[in-house]
């Protein structure tokens, strides 16, 4: 089974992209904090990672940058999850290491269609 690690400071957030990446067929875990993120993917590299755009402490990038780096950070495919449709963050997040986006509020249909775009064979 496929994993997702969700990662939003919002526990709503958290729960409903949780609930819907389970009704995906994923096996999902969340994550409230960026270094909780990487102490996760530290034990356990998820397949994929919807990422927030605001995680407190650090700077999406800086979060990012960080997995990177990790042994198997090169593994997960990132999802950036951005509030508003800021071409500069995006593009920022984009040049960091996220492999695609997505804007709130989202549904079952539109992760659906991002994870199978970009799912490893």
């Amino acid at each position: 089974m496929k994993t997702c690690l969700v990662v939003d400071d919002s526990e709503v957030v958290r729960k409903v992209a949780r609930y819907i990446f389970e009704n995906l067929q994923f096996e999902a875990g969340e994550a409230e904090t960026a270094q909780d993120a990487l102490d996760r993917c530290a034990k356990a590299m998820p397949d994929f990672i919807l990422l927030d755009s605001h995680i407190p402490p650090v700077p999406t990038a800086s979060f990012l940058s960080a997995l990177r780096a990790m042994p198997g950070g090169d593994k997960p495919m990132v999802i950036y999850c951005a509030t508003e449709n800021d071409p500069s963050e995006i593009a920022r997040a984009l040049s960091a290491g996220a492999d695609d986006y997505v804007l709130k509020p989202f549904d079952r249909e539109t992760l659906g269609k991002k994870l199978a775009a970009l799912r490893p064979a």
